[in-house]
């Protein structure tokens, strides 16, 4: 995958956390949880954004661990989400299959800007 189709793809799953956080039902812990995979979510495509602006290989592999790691704390949250039963599993799917190939497809550009350094 290209970097502009990554760019537009981290986007659009954060666009995708915005909008599942304003449908969250309005409860204290709902808030908290909302807010944490808010940021984390948000924070993907700001962090590959700053990637595709890396100068140098140890740059652009620092903030794709950043992505990797943001990626797999909104997982946790949307988890969290789902399982503590606030939001039906039906409802989060989707978006926990969009965050788990977006980690994959983080992992394998991980792997092969290693391997080419």
């Amino acid at each position: 995958m290209k970097n502009d189709q990554m760019r537009d793809r981290t986007k659009q799953f954060a666009l995708r956390v915005i909008r599942m956080f304003g449908a969250l039902p309005k409860r204290v812990e709902t808030e908290v949880l909302g807010k944490q995979v808010l940021r984390s979510g948000t924070s993907v495509a700001a962090n590959y954004r700053e990637a595709c602006r890396a100068r140098s290989n140890s740059e652009f592999l620092a903030k794709l661990g950043i992505v990797e790691q943001e990626l797999d704390e909104t997982m946790l949250w949307l988890e969290l989400l789902v399982e503590s039963g606030i939001v039906e599993s039906e409802r989060m799917s989707d978006l926990l299959a969009e965050a788990d190939e977006l980690i994959r497809m983080t992992v394998a550009a991980i792997k092969t800007t290693k391997a080419r350094s």
